[in-house]
């Protein structure tokens, strides 16, 4: 059996299979249901980490796959929000904006240096975890249409914005690190 048949990239790759039936749902107004499709996905993010280090199997592929599962929910979701005119596109637009810099300064990275290893940042990472609050923030305000989640929803708005373009920024400032290091 190849290496990367396991259970931790298995749950990632659910979590790949559930991203179609979110957005549909979002699309079609179903968002009890797409929350609590979201919530299943995400909790195949922190489940796949866990199972890889308790079964000690981390592969390549999962480490290529688990970001790129991460980033088609988010960036799926966030989409299908703004489509459905939940989020305002700006947000969307702030949030592809920084997917697409990160990706083009990796992509001069990898053509300038040998250096192939890209792990996330602290600020990367606090960046994905309140986008995660923001989507869910809003996909709740819609399920259950309680007054305190409005409130909620608009004041994550800015939160999530500023830490998208932070994380931007610090992932500018170690790829020039990383640059001048090589």
């Amino acid at each position: 059996m190849p290496d990367w048949v396991n259970v931790p990239n298995f749950l990632t790759s659910l979590r790949l299979v559930a991203v179609p039936f979110i957005i549909r749902a979002i699309l079609d107004g179903r968002h009890f249901f797409a929350l609590a499709l979201f919530a299943a996905a995400a909790a195949t993010d922190l489940l796949d980490g866990a199972a890889a280090r308790h079964f000690h199997v981390t592969t390549r592929s999962g480490a290529y796959l688990d970001p790129i599962a991460d980033k088609c929910l988010l960036s799926g979701v966030f989409l299908a929000l703004a489509s459905a005119r939940i989020v305002p596109w700006w947000l969307v637009a702030v949030i592809f904006g920084r997917d697409i810099y990160i990706l083009l300064g990796v992509a001069t990275v990898l053509l300038l240096t040998n250096v192939r290893g890209f792990p996330p940042s602290v600020w990367g990472k606090v960046s994905t975890f309140v986008q995660i609050l923001t989507a869910v923030a809003w996909m709740g305000r819609d399920a259950f249409q309680f007054r305190f989640l409005d409130a909620v929803s608009l004041l994550l708005l800015w939160p999530c914005a500023g830490l998208t373009i932070c994380s931007g920024l610090h992932y500018t400032w170690r790829g020039v690190q990383i640059a001048r290091a090589h």
